[in-house]
C-alpha cells in the first residue's frame, strides 16, 4: 500500500496525541493494539500515515521539527509515546487571521500562545507548501472560534487540490456553500468538528438514544464540561462560541424524541481550570418521566484526557478520506462526518452512522482501478445519501 500524506493546522495537544499514536501504533501489531475503532481501514494501518507539512503560529513551534514542536508549551496533553524520531518536517509560520484570541495574551506563557514575529503566508504560499510536500490531506486543528482562518486553510485545500478533515466547529461540510465546492473540485471533505472517542457528546447522545428506546420521556438536560488546556482557554472568549454550542447541542437535539426547548437543554463548554491541564471531565444531567408520569433523573460525571480522545476518530476519519482520494470520490463524505463528527451535514444516530461507515469502507476499500470519478450530485448531497461507487 501507498503511504498516506497529511498536512496538519495547528500543532496543538490533539496534533500532539495524534503523531504520538502514529509512532506508537506503528510499532504495535494487530493483537496488542489497544484502543483503537478499526486497526485496518481499506488496508491502511494507523502506522501508515505521514505528516508532511504544519503550520503554526506559536514561536516555541515555528521553525522547529514536527516531532519536537508536539512536545513544546503550551501542549499539556499526556506524552504517551516521547520518543518520536526527527521527521525532517518544519514546522512553517501560519496564517493568524482569528486564530489568536486577544485574551490569550492575559495568561502565563505556558498556558497560551506566544505569538511568532514570522512573516505570516499568503494563501499562494501555503499552496505551494501543500504541493511541494505532495500533501493528499489538510486536517484543521485550529482553535475554536476560527472562522476567518479554517475558511482561508478551507480554500488552500482546494487550490492545492487536496482532501480536508475539519475537526472544529466551523462550519465547512454543513455549509452547502463549501460542500459544494468541494464537490464541484471532485475532492473529499470530512466535517465538521470531531466527535471523541469516548467522550461528552458521544456520551450524551448515547443516554439520549436509550431513553427514547425505552420510552422515557425526557424533558431537560445540561452537559458542562471543564478543563485546563488551551482549547478551554480559548473559549472563556463567549464570543467564539456560538459554532461550538450550536454543534454539541445540535449533536444531541438531533438524537432526541422530541426537540427540546433551548430553555430545557444546556451543552457546552463551562470553565477554564488550568491545573486540569489536558483533562476534561464532563458532568450530565437528564431529568424525564418514566411509566406512569413518575419522575427519574441521571447524574453521570466523565473524566478522558481530551486530546487522545479526539485522535483516536481523526486517525479514522484520515484513512476514509484517503479511500475516497483512490476512489476519485469527492465532495462531502456523508457516512464518515456522520459517525465521526458532532455537525455533520446529515444527523443520524450513531448506531445507523456506524452501519453506513463500516458500508463505506468496505465499498472503498475496492481497489481505485474499479471506480469510476463519480462525486456528489446536488440532489443527492441534498438528501445526505450515501453514494456508492459505480462498478464496472
Amino acid at each position: 500500500m501507498d503511504r498516506i500524506r497529511v498536512a496538519i493546522v495547528g500543532v496543538g495537544n490533539c496534533a500532539s496525541s495524534l503523531l504520538q499514536g502514529i509512532e506508537y501504533y506503528r510499532t504495535k501489531n494487530q493483537e496488542k493494539a489497544i484502543g483503537l475503532m478499526h486497526w485496518d481501514i481499506g488496508g491502511y494501518a494507523p502506522g501508515d500515515i505521514d505528516v508532511v507539512a504544519a503550520f503554526d503560529i506559536d514561536k516555541r513551534k515555528v521553525g522547529q521539527d514536527i516531532n519536537q514542536a508536539v512536545f513544546a508549551k503550551p501542549n499539556s496533553t499526556t506524552v504517551f509515546c516521547p520518543s518520536l524520531p526527527r521527521s525532517g518536517v518544519t514546522v512553517e509560520m501560519g496564517a493568524v487571521l482569528d486564530g489568536f484570541s486577544p485574551h490569550m495574551g492575559d495568561y502565563q506563557e505556558d498556558e497560551s500562545f506566544v505569538l511568532s514575529n514570522a512573516p505570516q503566508p499568503d494563501q499562494k504560499s501555503v499552496v505551494e507548501i501543500l504541493k511541494t510536500s505532495r500533501t493528499e490531506i489538510l486536517l484543521n486543528y485550529l482553535p475554536v472560534g476560527s472562522e476567518q482562518a479554517t475558511r482561508f486553510y478551507a480554500q488552500c485545500a482546494i487550490d492545492a487540490g487536496v482532501g480536508f478533515v475539519n475537526n472544529i466547529p466551523v462550519f465547512i461540510a454543513s455549509d452547502p456553500y463549501w460542500a459544494k465546492k468541494f464537490q464541484e473540485h471532485n475532492l473529499p471533505l470530512v466535517g465538521d468538528d470531531i466527535k471523541a472517542q469516548l467522550g461528552a457528546t458521544i456520551t450524551h447522545r448515547t443516554l439520549t438514544d436509550l431513553f427514547k428506546k425505552r420510552g422515557v420521556k425526557l424533558e431537560r438536560t445540561y452537559q458542562l464540561n471543564t478543563g485546563g488546556n488551551t482549547d478551554f482557554l480559548n473559549m472563556l472568549n463567549r464570543d467564539r462560541l456560538k459554532s461550538k454550542k450550536e454543534s454539541k447541542t445540535e449533536a444531541v437535539q438531533a438524537v432526541t424524541q422530541q426537540r427540546l426547548s433551548e430553555r430545557d437543554i444546556h451543552v457546552g463548554p463551562s470553565d477554564y481550570v488550568p491545573w486540569q491541564k489536558d483533562q476534561k471531565i464532563c458532568f450530565i444531567r437528564m431529568e424525564g418521566k418514566l411509566f406512569g408520569d413518575i419522575p427519574m433523573n441521571l447524574e453521570l460525571r466523565l473524566s478522558v484526557e481530551d486530546s487522545p480522545n479526539s485522535a483516536g476518530v481523526a486517525i479514522d476519519a484520515i484513512r476514509c478520506c484517503k479511500l475516497a482520494l483512490n476512489a476519485r470520490r469527492g465532495g462531502v463524505l456523508n457516512a464518515p462526518s456522520s459517525y465521526f463528527c458532532k455537525h455533520p451535514p446529515c444527523q443520524c444516530n450513531d448506531e445507523e452512522a456506524h452501519r453506513k461507515v463500516e458500508e463505506f469502507i468496505k465499498e472503498y476499500s475496492i481497489k481505485p482501478s474499479v471506480h469510476n470519478n463519480k462525486s456528489l450530485s446536488g440532489k443527492e448531497l441534498l438528501n445526505c445519501t450515501l453514494v456508492k461507487p459505480n462498478l464496472s
